[in-house]
C-alpha cells in the first residue's frame, strides 16, 4: 500500500505512543494508527482514542509488549485484538485479517500482511485511513478524497455490506 500525503500532527511527541510504537518494531512489526483518530486528525477534531492495526499475529504483538514490559490484556485475541496499557492509557491493537467467512457481524479471520485486505474489511472509506506516527497516510480506498467532498461511502457493495 502505497503512502498518499502527509499530514502535520503530534504523535511523534507523545512518548505512550512513541514507546508503544517502538516496542512493536522491535518484532519486525509496522505499526499504524487507523480509523478515527486519523479521520479526525484529517478534520481537525483533537481525539485521544488511538487505535492501532499491525502486521504481526497477536501472539507476536502480545510477546513483543511483555518483553518491553507493557501491560496486555487479551480483549478480542480471537479477532487478533489486545489492549496495550502504557502509563495507564489504553490502546487497542489489533492485527490485520481478513475476512474467511462473515455474516456482517461476526467473522472467522486470518491474519495476513496484506494492508489493502485488512482496509477491505472496514465499513466506510474515511474509516479505512492508516498512518505512521510521522503523519504519512495511507488511503487506499479514496476517503481523504470522501473527507474534502463531506461524503460517507461505503467499502464495496453497500447493500452486501448493509
Amino acid at each position: 500500500m502505497e503512502a498518499k500525503q502527509k499530514i502535520k500532527t503530534n504523535w511523534e511527541n507523545d512518548t505512550r505512543l512513541s514507546r508503544l510504537f517502538q516496542a512493536l518494531k522491535k518484532s519486525g512489526g509496522t505499526p499504524r494508527l487507523v480509523g478515527g483518530v486519523v479521520r479526525d486528525t484529517i478534520l481537525g477534531i483533537p481525539q485521544d482514542d488511538y487505535d492501532v492495526a499491525i502486521n504481526l499475529t497477536p501472539d507476536s504483538v502480545v510477546q513483543s509488549l511483555k518483553s518491553e514490559r507493557i501491560h496486555v490484556i487479551p480483549t478480542g485475541i480471537d479477532h487478533g485484538t489486545v489492549t496495550a496499557i502504557v502509563d495507564a492509557n489504553p490502546y487497542q491493537i489489533t492485527s490485520i485479517r481478513m475476512d474467511l467467512k462473515t455474516d456482517g457481524r461476526r467473522a472467522e479471520v486470518a491474519f495476513t500482511e496484506d494492508w489493502v485486505l485488512d482496509a477491505s474489511r472496514r465499513d466506510f472509506t474515511i474509516n479505512a485511513l492508516y498512518a505512521d506516527l510521522d503523519g504519512t497516510i495511507y488511503d487506499p480506498f479514496g476517503g481523504i478524497d470522501d473527507l474534502e467532498h463531506n461524503c460517507v461511502r461505503f467499502i464495496g457493495d453497500p447493500i452486501a455490506r448493509i
